[in-house]
């Protein structure tokens, strides 16, 4: 089973919040945290056309696509509702800086959007009353497992993201495997982003 889907099972029986037990952040983490460090871009060639993958999702949910034969807007599914907006940054977003100081990462997207999370297996503080009281907030918690961060993220609108973060062709490329279930799917968009590292 690969690591996407072993951590798929786990969020979708709600228990990986349970396993993440604090640890102190192991060298090998800390230099792996430190080779992601840097600015991002995409390469649309070698990666999924997340319009495409979302349509397909939505049609395995049994659903019918918007976009039709003739309209082929570039991100023609991006947008909705303001707790939508971290799966259109993960998915959309062609630009991203990754900042690491042990046990935090940082990631900045388009408009300054900022997503801080830790790899030290801090719980998330908020109840279930809260959340729902308040609206609730993104939240994202990672762990480095092998060569690959990776990140379960809870948006807002009570869906989850699972991502792994890997660094291909001798550090100079990011892979991002993503699978996005959205609370409004019946299915998981799956995605895989190919992005170069900046100069």
């Amino acid at each position: 089973m690969s690591t996407i889907r072993y951590f798929c099972k786990l969020s979708q029986l709600g228990l990986l919040g349970l396993v993440y037990i604090s640890l102190p952040v192991s060298a090998q983490s800390a230099n792996f945290g430190a080779e992601l460090h840097g600015s991002w871009v995409i390469n649309d060639e070698l990666s999924d056309n997340t319009d495409d993958q979302v349509e397909e999702a939505i049609e395995a949910g049994g659903g019918k696509g918007g976009r039709g034969l003739f309209n082929r807007k570039e991100d023609f599914y991006r947008g909705g509702p303001p707790e939508h907006e971290l799966y259109d940054r993960i998915s959309y977003d062609d630009v991203l800086q990754i900042d690491f100081e042990g046990p935090e990462f940082q990631f900045t997207y388009e408009d300054n959007y900022r997503r801080v999370f830790h790899i030290d297996g801090r719980r998330r503080r908020a109840s279930a009353n809260d959340f729902y009281a308040e609206g609730g907030e993104d939240w994202s918690s990672g762990l480095i497992e092998g060569d690959s961060l990776v990140v379960e993220a809870r948006p807002r609108d009570g869906g989850f993201t699972i991502e792994t973060y890997t660094l291909i062709d001798n550090g100079v490329r990011l892979r991002i495997e993503m699978l996005i279930q959205p609370d409004s799917f019946r299915e998981p968009i799956e995605l895989v982003r190919i992005f170069d590292r900046a100069e």
